[in-house]
């Protein structure tokens, strides 16, 4: 299997160019559980262009009723990126410092559990002007559609930074 890099300026451009609208190649989750993990998906797929066609633990989407669990939920994708051996994006659990852009970033918000998913577009340096280091990490997510939202902006009772390493196919 060979590896490549992960093309995070593809990633973040889709999330920029999606983040207030709907791909239409896509169904928009809004209504079932939200559309969060799904655009996270479709951002990391621009950056990644390899899906993983496994039935049940790989990650892919054809349709709303053929595609893998890790699509959509946000445990299942943080569970996939983690731990994917094969085909698609691989990645690690990262530090705030080790987080780039095109990474993505899971949110603890007003559940015990992490239930967003959003896309990291920029990353400021801190000084001055960002007292919280979380002011300068930028996001772009679905399920309240924002683009270039400041991380320190969410009501956040947790959260991890999922850097993306890289693709398989």
């Amino acid at each position: 299997m060979m590896e490549f890099a992960y093309d995070r300026n593809a990633a973040v451009q889709y999330a920029r160019q999606w983040a207030h609208g709907r791909n239409p190649d896509y169904y928009d989750f809004e209504d079932l559980g939200g559309d969060c993990t799904n655009f996270a998906s479709q951002c990391v797929l621009s950056g990644a262009h390899v899906m993983n066609h496994t039935p049940d633990f790989g990650w892919y989407y054809y349709d709303l009723n053929n595609r893998a669990p890790a699509w959509t939920s946000v445990l299942s994708l943080y569970q996939f990126i983690t731990q994917n051996k094969g085909p698609g994006p691989f990645g690690a659990e990262a530090s705030l410092e080790e987080a780039r852009e095109g990474d993505l970033v899971q949110l603890k918000l007003d559940e015990p559990v992490f239930q967003h998913t959003p896309v990291i577009v920029s990353i400021q340096k801190s000084g001055a002007s960002h007292a919280n280091p979380l002011d300068g990490i930028l996001v772009a997510a679905h399920s309240i559609d924002s683009s270039d939202r400041p991380l320190s902006t969410y009501d956040i009772h947790g959260l991890r930074f999922i850097h993306i390493e890289g693709g398989r196919k």
